[in-house]
């Protein structure tokens, strides 16, 4: 894959209430436009303290979400009780009880298996069912992206970021075994987002934007969707660009 075959489409916002906000808003308005033309909608949202804030302000959204599909785009492999855990993170926000998003379909990485590869081979079956297309076409797939580059679980360096045939792969970081979409679905969904905050992002967010930036230092270059990528930013995060 080239580094520059993707286009982005920076938005950057005052500070993360705003992001949040901005978030939650692109989000819902994706879920609206896919229910508008399927009957199931199927959105593939990141872990992280960014997103957290921004599926708090999600919940309260009246959409139809009872027929909306979520899953994680990556997820640790650790229990789903423990406090690392995304799907643990992602039932405190989005899928909080009271709230409208409640109503959604979640399809957690069965982390609860014997090993991380049985967790992959489940996923990966799990995900070819639910959502149609080869590789599977999620309508929204939010992700993060981290001060070195990374996205998903897909880090600089690993055997992940080389993985082409496969769905879901093993990713390895920060000390933890990881379950990850692979390039090819994160690059086939109809709309890409990166959510990106603070000063720490500022270079990762820089390389990310440079038709020039090898993929290999930068994973986040990976993702190639047809469709422009939405880049969400705040202040600290764009500063400079």
């Amino acid at each position: 894959m080239s580094p520059s075959s993707a286009t982005y489409k920076l938005e950057v916002v005052s500070d993360a209430t705003q992001l949040a906000r901005a978030c939650a808003e692109q989000v819902a308005a994706l879920i609206d436009l896919a229910l508008d033309e399927r009957d199931r909608a199927h959105i593939a949202l990141s872990g992280g303290t960014t997103p957290a804030a921004a599926y708090r302000v999600l919940n309260k959204e009246h959409l139809p979400w009872n027929r909306v599909d979520v899953v994680l785009g990556d997820e640790r492999w650790v229990p789903p009780t423990d406090p690392a855990s995304n799907a643990r993170m992602l039932r405190d926000t989005l899928l909080a009880a009271g709230g409208p998003g409640a109503d959604a379909r979640f399809h957690p990485v069965p982390t609860e298996l014997d090993s991380p590869d049985a967790s992959v081979d489940a996923f990966e079956t799990y995900v070819r069912d639910l959502c149609p297309g080869d590789p599977p076409r999620f309508d929204v797939m939010l992700l993060g992206l981290g001060d070195d580059g990374h996205t998903a679980s897909l880090f600089p360096g690993t055997p992940a970021t080389q993985e082409r045939t496969r769905l879901v792969t093993i990713g390895a970081g920060k000390g933890l075994e990881r379950i990850s979409l692979t390039a090819p679905v994160l690059s086939a969904a109809r709309q890409v987002i990166f959510l990106v905050s603070g000063g720490a992002k500022r270079q990762a967010l820089q390389r990310l934007l440079d038709p020039a930036e090898p993929a290999d230092r930068t994973p986040a270059k990976l993702v190639q969707p047809q469709a422009p990528v939405l880049v969400l930013a705040d202040t600290e995060a764009a500063q400079g660009l």
